[in-house]
């Protein structure tokens, strides 16, 4: 059978994203079944994207065990499963079926990038060189027209930042880079408003903009104690003020923070 219409397309359109998700594949069925082998499905954390491979028990049972690979419940990034349709999902049917889920995007190192200043450009390219996967966001178009063209980035050319957070996976690494302190302030508080946790929150300046930026965020109404879990300044003390050694700089706490947590995590 041939993929559903549009199925291709969705697959790369994801793939290009910066959310891990499932590909699942009806790769054999004897006796009764709901759906026909080659029927395909995507998965992410939020639920089914795309497709179907039969609906009812068995998607659901499916789309279940796709985010628990999400969530890393299961170690191995590919399943194939084999289930009876009466004892392992609870059917009346009396065939079998039997599902592929391949992983996409997972465990992927993600950095998500709010500004494309000068710094913000040196951070970028290098981390280009190193395996992950960035997206950059910046109102202005001839800053945002300076990137490197990659596979690997995603630039986005975006007026309004904040509006961007509720699209940032749990996992990802936050860096905010904007014009100053006037326009990082509008994106922690939507980070912070939203309930938003990140592997890491860093904002790039001095001990002075922290105590600034946490004293409007109090006065905003937010807690203390909630404001108070991002980084200022970023990046590890070496190095002058130019550009390129920030990016070393900075680049070097963020492999030193993503190992941390890879270790914890047994990555």
């Amino acid at each position: 059978m041939s993929s559903p219409h549009g199925y291709i397309e969705k697959l790369a359109e994801m793939a290009k994203d910066t959310a891990p998700f499932v590909a699942v594949t009806l790769v054999d069925a004897v006796g009764s079944t709901p759906q026909d082998v080659g029927s395909k499905m995507l998965v992410s954390s939020r639920g089914l994207e795309f497709g179907t491979v039969g609906g009812g028990k068995i998607e659901a049972k499916a789309i279940a065990l796709a985010q628990e690979m999400l969530q890393g419940a299961k170690s191995s990034p590919n399943a194939l499963v084999r289930w009876t349709l009466q004892t392992d999902v609870g059917m009346t049917c009396g065939g079998t079926v039997q599902l592929f889920l391949e992983s996409f995007n997972r465990n992927r190192w993600q950095i998500v990038v709010f500004g494309a200043g000068h710094v913000a450009q040196a951070v970028t390219e290098l981390l280009l060189t190193l395996d992950c996967r960035v997206t950059c966001y910046d109102p202005r178009p001839e800053w945002v027209e300076q990137l490197s063209q990659s596979s690997q980035l995603q630039a986005v050319c975006e007026p309004d930042l904040p509006s961007r957070v509720v699209e940032i996976p749990d996992e990802a690494f936050v860096i905010c880079m904007t014009m100053g302190h006037q326009t990082d302030r509008p994106i922690l508080e939507k980070i912070f408003r939203e309930g938003r946790h990140f592997s890491y929150l860093g904002v790039i300046g001095s001990r002075a903009k922290r105590k600034v930026l946490m004293r409007e965020l109090v006065d905003s109404g937010l807690a203390q104690a909630d404001v108070e879990a991002f980084h200022c300044p970023i990046g590890l003390d070496i190095g002058t003020n130019q550009p390129g050694e920030i990016a070393v700089s900075v680049v070097a706490q963020l492999i030193g923070e993503r190992d941390r947590l890879w270790k914890k995590n047994a990555y």
